[in-house]
């Protein structure tokens, strides 16, 4: 029923009648109970990549920038105003080349180890297990651990579970506390590899599966309580190109072992090869990269399809756990660092994909952004050598929709116009919408016309309403070390409240949130 919904959902949005109209309307599905929107969903990833670990969390306890055990001050500030729920590490494809070994112990004993996926720069381990759940627990988030099935083995990755969770006096805890951690610590979500089908070992899906069987079953000797999430396919990285054979094999061989199922989804404005500048582009590539970014709904009910097969009552959930925009590298900076400045195109990408995974929530429970600090579409930039920090709009994006964590979804469809440029046309505006715990009902829309602004009707009754917004004027609108807070979320007004309904015009190009009671 909440397939057919959802369905009904994208049928809506395509409706050539809607396109037609000046006015657009959130309309509510009737007689239909939402699912609750797992904070989970709104989780960042954060791999030894380019400066995400070291120069970005991890400055080290000798440093002048103010930190906390070495992991820098502002920026788990930062992401605690944002409430981040879960934090994936240490990849990525560096998981699977990296052994857990390696970065525990004194710092000074730790093997300096090449990065042989990330530029083969020298790894010196100083950020290790125990400095990652450090961060974990200063972000108030629950760790995510990705471990390593590619250059691992089964006994390594049972020993690291026993090193993290174990109470009792097997070795591996014994060990734990010689390093002075006396308790274990409390996490669940753990990944068997990452995307096996290629980095992670280049595998075929019967491999993986029996693999994954293989390592889940004595992971659940060691550790009772792992959330065990299986490596997905292939997503195609920008296209449609996504391996449904994958996702039948395992949820076929070893769904019944699984907790979660991991997909992808990058979105890239051209090609893999040349993928287009972060910054300077033009409307033709807006309205390419934002088309592309709607695709991801595609994705999701693809695979969620081949899952219900086996899955009718929908137990394993899809952990969406790298996603976001994938452009060139800044001129000046090393291909291998995937270090991107971050635009009102960004903030939009991030404002679509977030309502598409509010809306699948029957499926959708953990999501990642790729990545945090300095890589792909990160939340926040910093200044090398551990200068200045700034806040990106897709920072504020998250913020906006922070009051959908654990809220309970309010099934609903968003009929407007269609935004067209270049021969191109892709629907203006997506939404989602959720009741939270106290009763306010919070409605996110994004209007990816680079003109037009959109009233639209909300059908709530209401007596106070407020909203946010991020938009500018220019398309490729971005903060800069030296102008931090030239696109920043601002308070919004363009609301009027009437009998029935709340209309919002929507700014050209923006993301907006409204929150009603």
């Amino acid at each position: 029923m909440k397939r057919l919904l959802l369905l009904l959902v994208m049928a809506a949005v395509a409706a050539p009648a809607a396109a037609q109209s000046p006015e657009a309307r959130l309309v509510l599905l009737p007689d239909t109970t939402g699912p609750q929107i797992s904070r989970h969903m709104y989780g960042l990833f954060a791999e030894h990549l380019g400066r995400d670990i070291y120069d970005g969390f991890w400055v080290g306890e000798g440093a002048r920038v103010p930190h906390v055990r070495g992991i820098r001050k502002d920026i788990v500030d930062a992401l605690n105003e944002v409430g981040i729920p879960n934090i994936r590490w240490p990849g990525g494809c560096f998981a699977d080349i990296y052994h857990w070994r390696d970065g525990v112990g004194p710092r000074a004993q730790r093997p300096a180890v090449p990065n042989r996926f990330w530029g083969h720069v020298l790894e010196d381990n100083s950020f290790g297990t125990h400095e990652f759940m450090d961060l974990a627990e200063q972000l108030g988030a629950e760790p995510y651990l990705a471990g390593n099935v590619g250059s691992g083995t089964v006994q390594e990755m049972s020993d690291w579970v026993e090193y993290l969770k174990a109470s009792d006096e097997s070795p591996m805890a014994k060990l734990r506390r010689e390093h002075g951690r006396q308790d274990p610590w409390e996490f669940r979500f753990f990944g068997v590899g990452n995307e096996s089908w290629g980095c992670g070992g280049n595998m075929r899906a019967q491999f993986y599966a029996d693999l994954y069987r293989q390592y889940a079953t004595y992971l659940r000797q060691y550790a009772q309580g792992l959330y065990l999430i299986a490596a997905g396919p292939s997503a195609g990285y920008g296209g449609y190109g996504s391996d449904l054979e994958w996702t039948d094999i395992l949820m076929r061989d070893a769904g019944r072992m699984m907790d979660g199922y991991s997909l992808h989804y990058y979105t890239v404005t051209h090609n893999w090869t040349t993928k287009g500048s972060a910054t300077l582009f033009d409307e033709s590539e807006w309205m390419l990269t934002l088309k592309k970014s709607t695709w991801v709904d595609s994705v999701i009910t693809a695979h969620a399809s081949v899952m219900d097969r086996y899955d009718p009552e929908q137990r394993i959930a899809i952990v969406f756990d790298e996603w976001g925009t994938w452009h060139d590298g800044e001129p000046g900076t090393p291909g291998w660092a995937l270090y991107q400045q971050n635009t009102l195109r960004d903030a939009l990408v991030a404002g679509i994909t977030l309502n598409s995974f509010n809306n699948h929530a029957d499926r959708v429970r953990v999501a990642n952004l790729a990545q945090t600090v300095n890589v792909l579409q990160a939340l926040v930039l910093t200044e090398e050598d551990a200068g200045r920090m700034l806040l990106t709009p897709t920072y504020d994006v998250f913020h906006l929709f922070r009051p959908h964590h654990d809220a309970e979804l309010i099934p609903s469809v968003i009929e407007g116009p269609e935004y067209q440029y270049g021969g191109e046309r892709m629907p203006a505006l997506t939404a989602s919408s959720s009741r939270g715990s106290d009763g306010s009902v919070t409605v996110t829309l994004t209007n990816a016309d680079t003109r037009r602004a959109i009233p639209v009707s909300l059908p709530f009754e209401a007596s106070d309403v407020s909203g946010m917004v991020v938009t500018a004027d220019e398309l490729n609108a971005h903060n800069t070390f030296d102008d931090p807070d030239r696109l920043r979320r601002a308070a919004f007004g363009d609301i009027e409240i009437r009998e029935g309904e709340v209309v919002v015009t929507l700014p050209p190009r923006s993301v907006v949130a409204v929150t009603m009671r």
